[in-house]
C-alpha cells in the first residue's frame, strides 16, 4: 500500500477541482520518468529557484 506523502498529485487536473488527481505516473505524457516528477512541477520548482535566485541578487545590490 503506496503511503499518502508518497502520493503525487497532478497539477493540471487537479487545478479547480475539490479533490486532487492522483497524478497517472508514466502514463502521462508530462510525466518524466528520469526524474519521477511531473514536467508541470519540474517547470515551476525551476521558475521558484529562479525567482529566489533573482532576489538574492537584488538584496546584494
Amino acid at each position: 500500500m503506496t503511503n499518502k506523502k508518497e502520493l503525487l498529485y497532478c497539477p493540471l487536473m487537479s487545478v479547480g477541482s475539490d479533490v486532487d488527481m492522483v497524478c497517472t505516473g508514466e502514463r502521462c505524457a508530462w510525466y518524466m520518468p528520469g526524474v519521477k516528477k511531473c514536467a508541470v512541477f519540474v517547470l515551476a520548482y525551476n521558475a521558484v529557484l529562479e525567482a529566489n535566485q533573482r532576489q538574492q541578487e537584488i538584496k546584494k545590490d
